[in-house]
């Protein structure tokens, strides 16, 4: 059975438990599953495992704690050292998907604005190709750092029932966003207009786009 299917059938099995095993089922379930080097094949057989272990001790009146102890970020570490890392060649086609779902969407958007605008005003449809391959690559690694910020701080809420820490996380989170954001306004107001200009339609734009979008997501789905 691959990843897919153990994925599907662990979201229906999960409905069976109770609702203190669910809460700490789930968390180490995304503290497993957030450890994004490992092999994603054998990170959902063993959260299988664990889960039909965890539903025959429920029948015999047990909790997830009476089974898997008081510390569930130990034992989850412990299985994490034993698992083995995702292969390379997995890794490589979904990243390159990332880049690509960007860059079309970039595109994407691009073309609707322009299209949208052109009937009610006059739009320039060229651009300069350093400054905006810099400012996409600003907005690609702080979409980067952006996902790697929200998962540490998943990671940080999980077996913890404060809600004041989740709250300032939260907030931090927001925080975060806000500045980001408003970095890449600040590079793109005072980034200098330099080098060759390219000029491309607003339909070029938004099918070109919807090419390299549909070129990424194929080559997501084949990691």
């Amino acid at each position: 059975m691959n990843s897919k299917h153990l994925i599907e059938l662990n979201n229906r099995k999960r409905k069976l438990l109770t609702e203190e095993n669910e809460r700490y089922y789930s968390d180490m379930l995304l503290y497993i599953r957030l450890q994004f080097r490992l092999s994603e094949q054998a990170s959902e057989e063993i959260l299988m495992e664990l889960l039909d272990h965890l539903l025959e001790g429920q029948k015999e009146g047990k909790t997830a704690r009476d089974i898997f102890g008081d510390d569930p970020k130990a034992y989850a570490d412990e299985i994490i050292r034993q698992l083995p890392n995702e292969k390379i060649r997995s890794t490589v086609p979904f990243i390159t998907g990332l880049i690509l779902n960007l860059i079309g969407w970039f595109f994407m958007i691009r073309g609707a604005i322009i299209g949208i605008a052109k009937p009610f005003t006059d739009v320039n449809e060229s651009f300069y190709i350093i400054p905006t391959t810099i400012i996409v690559s600003v907005i690609a690694i702080e979409i980067g750092f952006m996902v790697w910020y929200i998962f540490h701080f998943i990671k940080s809420s999980l077996f913890t029932e404060k809600e004041e820490k989740k709250w300032k996380d939260n907030l931090k989170v927001g925080g975060m966003s806000v500045v980001t954001m408003g970095l890449v306004v600040v590079i793109a107001y005072f980034l200098p207009k330099f080098g060759p200009i390219l000029t491309i339609t607003w339909y070029v734009s938004l099918l070109a786009g919807g090419a390299i979008w549909l070129i990424g997501r194929f080559v997501e789905k084949r990691a």
